[in-house]
């Protein structure tokens, strides 16, 4: 059996995936937003569903920050998160297929994750204080922000995620480019959480997925999101910002 080696912990696997399928969710919900979802007797209309996911969002990019930080050694930012000089050292031998796989995120696919989650971010954040198309659903901050204010942070929400889609093209058409041209699985080891022992040294690997440390990130994260939704002013008037 050929050796393998733990580099991605499984909080950050599961990290990944599940804002893979948010943002997936997101996007057919706001397409779909006058369409509802039939739970019982309960009927939730796709806008609804789309702000909750919008918390979750929150909530996942809020625990990706806190565990870059805190959790194993390859999540950490100060593990990929590359100056200047090793950013385009690096980017001069995307094209070498002879060029030594990264063990971790290379310098171009960690500021790919940085800007992701500054966007992604941002996207949940703005959607706090907008309100739909059709001036039934506001967002639970909505009354907390002027017309003004209100209607930039929409306008902004539409088009950071035409460009959101646009960077997660990017990064599918890098992973295609790295397993067709480079020969490298990037997708594999973010399943598995593992590589060959011959790509990565043993004292590069790491010991746990630090579950528990994992957990209680997770619980303050999800408790924050929580307080957030509690602490929200009454809901104001609606207004038209379209």
């Amino acid at each position: 059996m050929v050796e393998k080696r733990r580099v991605w912990d499984l909080p950050l696997r599961m990290f990944h995936w599940l804002l893979v399928l948010n943002i997936a969710a997101s996007w057919y919900t706001a397409e779909n937003g006058e369409e509802y979802l039939n739970v019982g007797d309960r009927a939730f209309a796709y806008i609804e569903i789309h702000f909750f996911l919008g918390y979750l969002a929150l909530a996942l990019v809020a625990f990706r920050i806190i565990w870059g930080f805190v959790g194993p050694k390859h999540a950490r930012f100060s593990s990929f998160l590359a100056g200047p000089k090793k950013f385009f050292g690096y980017a001069g031998t995307v094209l070498r297929r002879d060029a030594k796989p990264s063990i971790g995120h290379n310098p171009l696919g960690g500021w790919m994750v940085a800007l992701m989650l500054a966007m992604i971010g941002s996207q949940a954040f703005t959607g706090l204080f907008m309100i739909d198309s059709s001036d039934i659903y506001p967002a639970i901050y909505h009354g907390a922000v002027s017309s003004d204010l209100g209607s930039i942070f929409g306008r902004f929400h539409h088009i950071n995620f035409d460009v959101l889609l646009w960077v997660i093209s990017l990064h599918v058409l890098a992973i295609v480019f790295y397993a067709v041209y480079k020969r490298q699985n990037l997708v594999h080891p973010m399943v598995t959480g593992k590589k060959l022992a011959s790509m990565v040294p043993e004292h590069e690997a790491i010991a746990s997925s630090q579950l528990l440390k994992a957990l209680i990130v997770a619980l303050i994260c999800a408790g924050g999101i929580y307080a957030m939704i509690k602490l929200a002013p009454p809901p104001a008037a609606v207004e038209e910002y379209y």
